[in-house]
């Protein structure tokens, strides 16, 4: 995480983790956010050392992301270093009495997993991928399932074993006045906002648009030309005209709130299995109902025939249906079932009951 990046990606676990710092801070707890790079946060925050990082980019002529687009490798090496810095860090102040407690909240946490034996605090994890995702993952949690864990949803534990020490199940959250309710949208499209690539099944979310007969705009990164990706080029290309627009990357709030509150529908055709999908929750915030198929978390999201409609994936139909049908939804209510399940003050409540009880029983 590094103020350099943020920026410039879809989702990053950084931006969350920067929310429930300051989040429990406004309830009155210490936090020390350790960062790869500089981060905008208003706690305490300790970096690591990124000057041969630098040195390295300066080589180069790279910016952080022209290395990570052009050598994906080579960007993931130097930060599992810069991240085996900081974990080391985290449990020595965790030893010397400066912390309580430890959480691991990023995507190389298996760097930690074999070192938690030596830190002498409590220690959790969250994850945020689904757990039998990658290979590097799944070749290692299992043998950790002792440790302590948090899920972002129940799908997502179905990675785990069934003896996984769960300490706590925490939807994500966001600040309730981040995004405004549009309960009359100005707009007679259904968008799609995220990652264009063939897991996310963009191509379903065009075909289902154009059956009923809607036009679809459609926001996020492609990756024509990189890592020999020619899903944007085959599936996603052919189809572009008056009725399927692409809009670009969305990189602020201002633009997501004019996107999401004024489509009729979000549609979420994710063909794996979504551990969460902060998106959804974007698009009930801005009073806008969802159309997803039952992947993952997404059932869980989204409560059908209230805030959308949850579509089998075998159901090819089915997404079209919805989107005829998706004026039924009351905009009101997908508002207010997001300011009672999915608002950061109540993931940032529930955090600090979950590390509570941690201390409590480390005693």
């Amino acid at each position: 995480m590094h103020r350099a990046i943020l920026p410039h990606v879809i989702f990053s676990p950084g931006r969350l983790v920067i929310d429930l710092a300051e989040g429990l801070l406004s309830l009155g707890v210490d936090v020390t956010l350790l960062t790869p790079g500089p981060v905008d946060v208003g706690v305490p925050n300790i970096t690591a050392d990124m000057s041969y990082f630098g040195q390295e980019l300066a080589i180069r002529g790279d910016s952080y992301m022209d290395l990570l687009k052009k050598h994906p490798f080579t960007f993931v090496t130097l930060a599992r270093q810069v991240q085996s810095e900081l974990i080391a860090k985290a449990f020595t102040m965790a030893n010397q009495d400066e912390l309580d407690i430890v959480h691991i909240y990023s995507n190389e946490e298996d760097i930690a997993l074999p070192f938690t034996a030596l830190c002498k605090k409590p220690v959790v994890f969250t994850h945020h991928d689904p757990f039998n995702f990658l290979v590097k993952y799944k070749s290692v949690f299992p043998k950790y399932a002792h440790l302590n864990w948090l899920s972002m949803s129940l799908a997502q534990r179905k990675g785990m074993p069934e003896n996984t020490n769960w300490v706590g199940n925490i939807y994500h959250g966001l600040a309730a006045d981040r995004f405004k309710p549009n309960y009359r949208p100005s707009g007679d499209y259904v968008a799609y906002l995220g990652r264009i690539i063939q897991p996310k099944g963009v191509h379903l979310a065009i075909e289902a648009a154009k059956r009923a007969g809607v036009p679809i705009k459609i926001a996020g990164k492609h990756y024509a030309g990189t890592h020999k990706d020619t899903y944007w080029q085959e599936f996603i290309v052919p189809h572009l005209g008056k009725d399927v627009e692409y809009v670009g990357f969305i990189s602020d709030d201002a633009e997501k709130q004019e996107f999401l509150g004024n489509a009729r529908a979000l549609i979420v055709p994710s063909l794996f299995d979504e551990p969460f999908g902060m998106v959804m929750i974007e698009a009930l915030a801005c009073g806008t109902p969802v159309i997803g198929l039952d992947s993952g978390a997404i059932p869980e999201v989204i409560t059908n025939n209230v805030t959308g409609f949850v579509v089998e994936k075998t159901d090819a139909d089915g997404l079209a249906g919805a989107i005829k049908h998706i004026a039924t939804i009351d905009r009101h209510t997908c508002r207010k079932q997001f300011k009672e399940r999915f608002t950061l003050g109540r993931m940032c409540r529930e955090h600090l009951v979950a590390y509570d009880t941690l201390c409590t029983t480390a005693l």
